[in-house]
């Protein structure tokens, strides 16, 4: 399945929002340069399609949902990533990722579940760790598959 890439995200702190780069780092068994969730762990890197945000977007009525506000890493067009499964493997040029996980649980406080009644991240929302790093930026075009 291929996609685009519509932004890549960081923050510096865990349970914030995170803000869009122009160009980001991705490095090897640890994740985003710069963003508060890299290491030596199975979350490294989420993934979230810009289509579903748009879904939120139009169920949020007056509260403006921006990219990076679900705390995802990279927003994605053209692919459900409710179809991937674990151990599939995510191209974006040089960089080569491995789905870790599916969704997870929302933090408690959050402005969209409050607003809206529901979250994208627990259902949409996709994990993965860095195999081979590289530099990711928007408008850059990925592949998912197995292999």
């Amino acid at each position: 399945m291929n996609f685009s890439i519509e932004s890549v995200n960081v923050s510096s702190e865990k349970g914030v929002q995170k803000r869009p780069l122009k160009i980001a780092t991705l490095v090897a068994d640890h994740g985003i340069e710069g963003d508060a969730h890299a290491g030596k762990w199975h979350r490294q890197v989420s993934f979230l399609a810009l289509e579903s945000i748009n879904k939120m977007r139009d169920r949020a009525g007056d509260l403006e949902i921006k990219n990076g506000d679900f705390g995802e890493n990279i927003i994605t067009r053209g692919i459900d990533w409710r179809k991937v499964q674990v151990g599939g493997k995510i191209s974006i040029s040089d960089v080569l990722l491995e789905v870790t996980q599916i969704g997870k649980e929302c933090h408690s406080g959050c402005a969209i579940l409050d607003a809206v009644g529901e979250c994208i991240m627990p259902t949409e929302g996709v994990f993965a760790k860095v195999i081979k790093g590289g530099i990711v930026s928007a408008e850059d075009s990925g592949h998912y598959g197995f292999g």
